[in-house]
């Protein structure tokens, strides 16, 4: 797969933790190329920094050495709103939990990425509803988080993630916190919506039936990504 411009380019990223006075280094030179609508899984075993990762990537960690481009725009290096701006111009989150507001009704907390960039409300809302529709919450676009279940919370969650038509889509674990069949359902509307609006996937997992649904499979280990 080719493309002149990478989605995601991560060149040399290295991060080190200080624990009770030694250093612990989680990446060492991870090195990762993402093109437009590619899918790629990254395995490893617990704590192997798979998190920590996706957090670097998103511009929600900073890096020690190396660096993150986005969108071909650096990620790091920047201010707080410099990264912020750009995370809400080019990319989607999508984690094990939720992280509805639990105060927002359905399609405010998905209407939210689009408010934050000060889209008129009423557009902000219509829009979510559409997706929500599509997600199959036509019908609790009023409703609380607190008033829905936990699959249907995950799936408002997707929908929240890709109201912007992000570039790429970061999720940790996305189906980690659900029952077998409401995470299919969820990761079959992922890879749907992938091929749909053309974004990019990287998704954090660490069920193998569920990487081997993407193009391809990298495993972090010993603070290095390699291919599986």
């Amino acid at each position: 797969m080719t493309d002149a411009q990478p989605v995601l380019q991560c060149r040399a990223v290295a991060r080190r933790f200080t624990e009770g006075g030694s250093v612990l280094e989680v990446l060492s030179g991870v090195d990762l190329v993402v093109q437009s609508a590619e899918r790629v899984a990254i395995i490893g075993t617990s704590g192997s920094g798979k998190t920590t990762l996706l957090q670097i990537l998103g511009g929600l960690d900073d890096p020690d050495d190396g660096e993150v481009i986005v969108g071909g725009q650096p990620m790091h290096g920047g201010n707080e709103l410099s990264k912020a701006e750009l995370r809400n111009r080019f990319i989607g989150f999508v984690y094990q939990f939720h992280h509805l507001l639990p105060e927002f009704t359905a399609a405010e907390n998905v209407a939210m990425p689009l408010l934050i960039r000060r889209d008129a409300k009423s557009a902000a809302l219509e829009k979510a509803g559409e997706l929500l529709t599509r997600v199959g919450l036509g019908e609790r676009l009023n409703h609380k988080p607190g008033e829905l279940s936990g699959g249907e919370r995950q799936r408002a969650a997707v929908a929240r993630a890709l109201i912007t038509r992000p570039q790429l889509v970061l999720a940790d674990e996305p189906t980690g916190n659900l029952d077998a069949g409401n995470g299919e359902h969820v990761m079959q509307l992922m890879l749907e919506l992938n091929e749909e609006l053309q974004t990019s996937l990287v998704i954090v997992t660490h069920d193998l039936s569920i990487a081997e649904r993407m193009d391809r499979i990298l495993v972090l280990e010993n603070g290095v990504l390699r291919d599986f």
